[in-house]
């Protein structure tokens, strides 16, 4: 029995080919962070729609309390005489916010009074509610 020859790496080594890796290498890493980030952004655009879609799906109680309610990209805003609530989903989070339009900041909106940070469509909608619910009475 004849012993087995291993086979040793190749002796030259190119700076060429080295280089043409690592870029290979980064390339990969680019392209996966890219896909990563676009992936985050259509689930936080989905999120948005479905808050949207949950908070006009009651026209008629909107029209009672004198609430219009607006949509841009990844954020829902409620609207009523005198506050304003903006939901704002980014990186898999929604961030719910009460603002004072009757204390307009220097930057012309409405003066935040509250926020809450969460993590689903269904805890945003229950934040809302319940900040609708500290405004009308």
């Amino acid at each position: 029995m004849t012993p087995t020859r291993r086979r040793s790496p190749p002796t030259t080594l190119s700076l060429k080919h080295a280089f043409e890796v690592e870029q290979a290498r980064r390339e990969a890493e680019r392209f996966a962070r890219e896909e990563a980030e676009r992936q985050q952004q259509e689930e936080d655009l989905a999120r948005a729609e479905q808050l949207y879609d949950a908070v006009i799906g009651d026209p008629v109680f909107l029209k009672d309390h004198g609430l219009t309610v607006d949509w841009r990209r990844y954020t829902v805003l409620i609207e009523g005489s005198s506050f304003r609530i903006r939901a704002y989903f980014e990186a898999g989070q929604a961030s719910v916010a009460i603002g004072d339009k009757r204390q307009v900041s220097t930057t012309g909106a409405a003066a935040p009074l509250k926020r809450e940070e969460v993590g689903s469509v269904a805890d945003a909608l229950r934040v809302i509610a319940k900040f609708l619910a500290d405004e009308i009475h």
